[in-house]
C-alpha cells in the first residue's frame, strides 16, 4: 500500500467506553435468531457492488460446506472484505464486528444482519459465547485471522489467538480464506476499482476443548493462519504469472 493510502487510513480506536452491558442486547438476538431479510437486501445490494465495480471473483466456495457449523477464517485489508467473503455463498454468514459501530443508524441494520459486537482492548468473553452458539446450531461464522485490518497491504505477521479458541472452543470445521485485492479498495476515491479474488481452502478441524490455555489458543491461531497464508502466497504468485 502507498504511503498516500496509508494516510488515508484513519486511526483505530481500539476501546469502547461504554459498558459491556449495554450491549447484551445484541447479543440476544443473534444468539435467539438468525439473520433476516435484511441480510437478504444487503447481500443483493453489496453482490452488485462488488461484481460490477471490483469485478470480484471466487475459486472453490464449494469448499464450504453446504450444512453443518463452519468458521470462515480470512486475511483482513478492506471494510468491504465482509462482503467479498458472502458474495459467492449460498449460507448466511454471522460477522463480528467492534462495538464502536453499534450506534444508530448502523445498529439497525447489523443487527438483523447477523453482526454482533466485540468489545475490542477487554476479553470479551460474550462475544465468544455469542459465536459459539451461533456455531452450535449449525451457522456459519466468520472471524478475521488477523483480528482487525492490516494497516500496510501486507498480511499481518502474527495472528490473533481469538481464532484459534473459537476453533478450540467449537470444534467446529475452519476454512482458510484469502482475499486479494482488497488492499487497494480505497483506490476508488480515485475512481479506481481493483479487481477482487477470494480463494476457499480446504475444510480442517480441531478436537473440541471446553477450557482451552492461552497456549494452546495461539497456536492452533498459528496454524491457521498458516493455511491463509500459505493460500494467499499461491493465489498472489499465479496472479503474478
Amino acid at each position: 500500500m502507498s504511503q498516500p493510502e496509508l494516510s488515508e487510513l484513519k486511526e483505530q480506536v481500539y476501546k469502547d467506553s461504554r459498558e459491556g452491558a449495554e450491549f447484551d442486547r445484541f447479543h440476544q438476538r443473534t444468539r435467539t435468531h438468525r439473520p433476516n431479510f435484511v441480510y437478504e437486501l444487503v447481500r443483493i445490494l453489496m453482490s452488485l457492488m462488488a461484481w460490477i465495480f471490483f469485478r470480484a471473483r471466487n475459486e472453490h466456495p464449494e469448499r464450504v460446506p453446504a450444512v453443518g457449523p463452519v468458521i470462515l477464517a480470512p486475511n483482513h485489508f478492506s471494510f468491504l472484505d465482509h462482503f467479498f467473503l458472502g458474495v459467492a455463498l449460498r449460507r448466511k454468514v454471522h460477522f463480528m464486528a467492534k462495538s464502536q459501530l453499534f450506534k444508530p443508524p448502523l445498529q439497525y441494520v447489523y443487527s438483523p444482519g447477523g453482526v454482533f459486537p466485540v468489545r475490542r482492548g477487554v476479553a470479551d468473553n460474550e462475544a465468544f459465547v455469542t459465536a459459539v452458539t451461533i456455531l452450535d446450531r449449525g451457522d456459519t461464522m466468520a472471524m478475521y485471522a488477523e483480528g482487525g485490518r492490516s494497516r500496510t497491504g501486507e498480511l499481518s505477521t502474527k495472528p490473533r489467538r481469538g481464532i484459534g479458541r473459537l476453533a478450540l472452543l467449537s470444534g467446529a470445521p475452519v476454512v482458510p480464506v484469502a482475499i486479494v485485492g482488497s488492499s487497494h479498495v480505497r483506490n476508488w476515491k480515485r475512481l479506481q476499482f481493483p479487481k477482487v479474488k477470494v480463494f476457499y481452502g480446504e475444510p480442517f478441524a480441531y478436537e473440541r476443548i471446553e477450557k482451552p490455555t492461552r497456549e494452546q489458543e495461539q497456536a492452533t491461531a498459528n496454524e491457521i493462519f498458516a493455511e491463509v497464508r500459505a493460500l494467499y502466497d499461491k493465489a498472489t504468485a499465479g496472479s503474478a504469472t
